[in-house]
Order: C-alpha cells, then sequence, then structure tokens
C-alpha cells in the first residue's frame, strides 16, 4: 500500500489483555491452578458446575488485581458485584462465566509507554476486572474429535481493557511490552504469551483523517506473541484500507490472526450489541474492598520498571542503556539493586551483570534467580578488580569461572589458592621488564626511532612473563621509563 493512501487514514486501536494470575488455587475453585498438569486433573465439583456447588472468591486475586490498579493509577472500587455472563461456549462448563461487569475493581488509570524520540505517553485504560478462565479445547489429537481439558476452567484473570487511544501499532506492542513487564514485577503472572498465560485481544478500526466518527471495529484474536500482536494490527490497518479505498464496507467482526500468512481471516460476525444477559451472581455476596485492604497492598508493591530505569540512572548513574537492560526483568533489577548495596562501583556491577554474568546464564539457559553467586561474592570480585589486585580479565576469565564451580568459597581465598593476585611489587615488575628489554634489542631500538606501536608488543610480553600478574598500568609505566631516551 503506498504511503499516500495509508497517510488518508487514520487508526484507532484498543487493546483487551488478559493475565492469569500466578495463585495456587482457581478464582472461585479450591482445586489447584498449576501449569502443564495432565488433562482434566486439576478440576472440582465447583469448576464442573455440579449441583448444589457454591463459588468463593479467592482473596490473592483480588490483592493482585488491586496491585495492578495502584501499578497503573486506577481507582480501586469499593463495593464490588461479581456478575454472571451468559453464552455458549463447549469449555465453559456452567454455561456462564463469573466476571465483573457493572463494578470492575479498577476504573479508569493509564500505563505509561516510551513514544517517540525518547518521549513518554500515558495510555488511558478503561477498567481493570477480575473474572475466571475457561477450559480449553484441543483440536486435531484424535481425528475428527475435539477434545475438552477443563484444568483451565476457573484458572483467575484479570482483564486489562484500554480506551480506544492507541493509533500506531508500535504503540500497542509498546504498551503490551509495559503490561508485562508490570505484571512481571509485580509477580502476579508470569507473562508468558506463549503458554497463554498473558493473552491479547485488538480492536481496530481506521477512519479518514478529518473524520469525526469511528469506523466499523473489528476485532483480532489468536495472537500469542507481543510481535505477532503488532503485525496483525499491521495487517488489519492495511486490510481494511483497502476495502474502504475500493468502495467496500468493514464488517464489525471476529478475526483471528495466522502467524505463518501474516493474515487475519473472519471468525463470526458481531451483533450490533453482545447480549450477554449479564445479571448478578446470586451464589457471591457483594465483595467489599476496605481502605486498611488497599493501604496493606500498597505496602508490599515493589519499585516499578520506570521507577528502576529512573534510580538507576540519577542514583547510580549507569547509561540510559544500561538502566533499560537492567530494569527490564524484575529479578535482574532486584540481583542488581543488591549489589548496589554492597559496592559503590556502580558501572563495574553493570558491566558485570551485562557482561560475564549475562553470558553464563544464556549459555545454560537460566534465569538470573538461579545464578549460583551471590551478590556478595560478586561485590568482593568487583572489589579486588577495583584495588587492582586483579586485573578484569584475570577476574573474568579465570576466578569468576573458578567461582562458579566453587560459589561458597570468598574470591580473594580462592584467588590466592590459585595464585592469580596481581603482582604489585615494583622491583619484581621492573626486573620482568628488564628481560623483555633484553630479549628484544631490535624491536627496543625501532620504537627509539618512531615505531611507538611497538610498545603494546613488548606489554604483552612482559604479562606474558608475569602470566598476566603484573599490575598492567604500572607496568606500562615501567617500560615507557626504560624505553624513552634520556635526555
Amino acid at each position: 500500500m503506498s504511503k499516500s493512501i495509508r497517510e488518508k487514514y487514520t487508526a484507532v486501536i484498543g487493546l483487551e489483555v488478559h493475565a492469569q494470575l500466578s495463585l495456587q488455587r482457581k478464582m472461585f475453585a479450591p482445586e489447584a491452578a498449576t501449569y502443564g498438569a495432565m488433562p482434566n486433573t486439576q478440576v472440582s465439583t465447583v469448576s464442573l458446575a455440579h449441583p448444589g456447588t457454591l463459588p468463593r472468591v479467592n482473596k490473592q486475586a483480588v490483592s493482585s488485581a488491586i496491585k495492578i490498579g495502584l501499578a497503573c493509577n486506577s481507582t480501586i472500587t469499593k463495593e464490588n458485584i461479581f456478575a454472571r455472563k451468559n453464552y455458549f461456549y463447549t469449555d465453559l462448563p456452567k454455561g456462564y462465566q463469573i466476571t465483573q461487569d457493572a463494578t470492575p475493581i479498577c476504573r479508569e488509570g493509564y500505563i505509561t509507554i516510551d513514544a517517540k524520540e525518547g518521549a513518554e505517553q500515558e495510555i488511558a485504560l478503561e477498567r481493570i476486572h477480575l473474572e475466571e478462565d475457561t477450559g480449553k479445547s484441543i483440536h486435531g489429537l484424535v481425528e475428527g474429535e475435539s477434545l475438552l481439558d477443563f484444568n483451565r476452567a476457573g484458572v483467575a484473570l484479570i482483564e486489562i481493557v484500554t480506551k480506544p487511544v492507541l493509533r500506531t501499532s508500535a504503540e500497542a506492542y509498546s504498551l503490551l511490552g509495559e503490561i508485562r513487564k508490570l505484571v512481571r514485577y509485580l509477580d502476579i503472572c508470569d507473562g508468558n504469551m506463549e503458554e497463554g498465560s498473558l493473552r491479547c485481544d485488538a480492536n481496530i478500526s481506521v477512519m479518514l483523517k478529518d473524520a469525526t466518527e469511528f469506523g466499523e471495529r473489528v476485532e483480532v484474536k489468536n495472537m500469542n506473541s507481543i510481535r505477532h500482536v503488532q503485525l496483525a494490527i499491521e495487517h488489519e490497518i492495511d486490510r481494511q484500507i483497502g476495502v474502504l479505498e475500493v468502495g467496500g464496507a468493514i464488517v464489525s467482526e471476529t478475526r483471528g490472526y495466522n502467524a505463518a500468512t501474516n493474515t487475519t481471516t473472519s471468525l463470526r460476525k458481531k451483533e450490533t450489541v453482545n447480549d450477554y444477559r449479564y445479571f448478578p451472581e446470586p451464589d457471591l455476596p457483594p465483595l467489599v474492598v476496605a481502605k486498611e485492604w488497599i493501604e496493606a497492598v500498597r505496602t508490599t508493591m515493589p519499585l516499578l520498571p520506570r521507577a528502576c530505569f529512573k534510580k538507576f540512572v540519577d542514583q547510580y548513574q549507569l547509561p540510559t542503556y544500561d538502566a533499560a537492560v537492567l530494569s527490564e526483568d524484575r529479578d535482574t533489577a532486584l540481583y542488581f539493586e543488591e549489589l548496589c548495596q554492597l559496592t559503590a562501583h556502580y558501572k563495574a556491577a553493570s558491566n558485570w551483570i551485562m557482561g560475564p554474568v549475562k553470558a553464563f546464564l544464556n549459555e545454560l539457559t537460566l534465569s538470573i534467580k538461579e545464578f549460583p553467586l551471590q551478590p556478595t561474592v560478586l561485590a568482593e570480585l568487583i572489589t579486588l578488580v577495583a584495588q587492582k589486585q586483579l586485573s578484569f580479565s584475570v577476574a573474568s576469565q579465570k576466578l569468576y569461572p573458578a567461582l562458579l564451580k566453587q560459589p561458597n568459597k570468598a574470591p580473594l581465598a580462592l584467588a590466592k589458592e590459585l595464585n592469580l593476585l596481581q603482582e604489585g611489587d615494583e622491583n619484581t615488575i621492573q626486573a620482568l621488564v628488564d628481560e623483555v628489554i633484553a630479549a628484544y634489542p631490535e624491536k627496543v631500538a625501532a620504537y627509539r626511532n618512531g615505531k611507538k606501536g611497538l610498545l603494546g608488543m613488548l606489554m604483552g610480553e612482559v604479562m606474558k612473563k608475569s602470566q598476566g600478574k603484573v599490575a598492567p598500568q604500572l607496568a606500562n609505566n615501567l617500560l615507557v621509563q626504560r624505553l624513552e631516551p634520556t635526555q
């Protein structure tokens, strides 16, 4: 599609993001809610809707919803009424879903994203509400049959609904990334889109730039990565503009996204209004969220990603790139924060985490929570380098690998045991310098005749003779003193 045609239109985008809460129990039922269990092993008479069973609200789920509401600057609803949302769905055992309609637990609020040229943009939210998940239909495992797994039925969800304020796929991409960081920082959801614990539906319409009314809205589902959300939105914007440009009309419908072909296809038409026949859940009394409950949750709130980034830049004087990398993941940020309480060499700490530590974790596909070295050990290692008892190369290439195999060993003790400590005695280093100068008279003469680049080669010989243990700066100074002709 040409740029001129695309620029005639404005896209209007809203996201509905479902986050599966990381809880041991389901939203209204007593059984476990562990991902990956054998099919239909995590069910109960409650989640299977046996007659006479009654739901009971999971208090931890409510606390999780309060957390995300506080993080998103939302207003927490004091009196919550749960509702029945009635619709036929093969893997919805009750024939209705317990959710929130008129009284979402979190109203409005916003999430800040990175916009163009380093600016920030606040994306307005409509609501965040609590509900239960459906089961899962499995197709293709048995030819001609669809199988049902009810393990997921009743798992606690929060749904984050934005206002239709997004205008580009890039903004949607950034927002979804921020939501994933938030739920991970708050430790309420693992944010794994591939496993379905974070799911996103995008509502998309287009209108001429001078129009005052939104176009017909199309909902796109079945996207299992943030990148797929962006690609699906881009495709859908182009598709809708293409239809309008040839005089067609956009049909309000639900479409699925095919990542293999980067296309959307129609799943079902939407009625003018979805008639879910909401009514208050008669088996659940109103849930009152007292101010004391909100304040108790507030005391458990961690430093959030943007505040973390700002602290790393302002307090620890890190470059913005370092701060962005270290604040991307909650556990990495916490490890770095703890490390900074043990050493004032903040940039060195950042270099270690983004260098040797990250390389080790990537090689073994580990998270930093599984990193064998405690921050106290890494802090001592940083101190040894800062005090010039070790060069960084020796510390990272020899002592660090040895510590990974003996994580309970003190770095200084292990450095002594392996004979790695730097030689700082001037007389000892001077003797090594003199040996190198005597061994390479032609190179020394060439240096004195102007070939200053030979200093690196001669310095390398000094380091080789010392097995890398001399203090490099001291050795370099002594070598230059010997090489420079006397005045």
